[in-house]
């Protein structure tokens, strides 16, 4: 999550949105915000606490926690957008980033569907989230009622068209992403399922893909 005060917006970071490029890209005008320094402050305080002590948002907070944490008025008036991905496609996304980054959490399941199959079942012992990526996109964006909380949702998939509209509505000039974490390591997400793994994927997040209106294309 990412707060300015100068500018008024606040950042939802859901996992494999590409939030990281979208954070870098927007880091240098928070930096010029005259709350930057405290809120540094409390980042450092939380981070030698080991986060114990509630004084930052956290990088994936989910929207609700900032709803209820900043005062009503203040949330009120600032500008809340987060990007959305594909739920098929994030899955790919999340399998490439454990495999390259912590395989440890594949439990050995180095196939794609396999780990999916393995990732998904509801009768898996001990069942810890593996990572952010078994949790709803939706439930990042909404109150405890359902309800939406952002003023606008953008879409992976046409990531650099909504980002030019998110800095025109902040006031910043309308800018490249500086992209990082750029994948190059896979191909098309449609390749990687059959039918019965892309069905798993439609029933755990089907509240995402209603939503959203995402689809499967063969």
């Amino acid at each position: 999550m990412l707060l300015s005060v100068r500018y008024k917006f606040l950042f939802v970071h859901i996992a494999k949105t590409a939030g990281t490029s979208i954070r870098s890209t927007l880091e240098r005008y928070r930096r010029r915000d005259p709350f930057y320094l405290p809120q540094f402050i409390c980042s450092r305080l939380s981070h030698m606490t080991g986060h114990r002590i509630c004084s930052k948002l956290p990088r994936h907070a989910k929207v609700i926690a900032a709803y209820e944490i900043l005062p009503r008025e203040f949330f009120n008036c600032l500008f809340k957008f987060a990007f959305v991905r594909n739920p098929w496609d994030l899955q790919v996304s999340s399998f490439h980033h454990l495999l390259r980054e912590r395989p440890h959490l594949l439990h050995g399941y180095n196939d794609f569907g396999d780990f999916l199959r393995y990732k998904l079942d509801q009768d898996r012992p001990y069942q810890y989230h593996i990572d952010t990526s078994l949790e709803l996109q939706s439930d990042y964006l909404v109150d405890l009622h359902g309800q939406v909380l952002v003023d606008f949702i953008g879409r992976f998939e046409s990531l650099d068209e909504d980002f030019s509209k998110i800095c025109r509505r902040i006031g910043i000039p309308t800018r490249a992403l500086a992209h990082r974490r750029r994948a190059n390591d896979r191909v098309d997400y449609r390749s990687y399922y059959d039918d019965h793994t892309a069905e798993l994927v439609a029933v755990r997040f089907r509240q995402d893909i209603e939503m959203f209106d995402y689809q499967f294309d063969w």
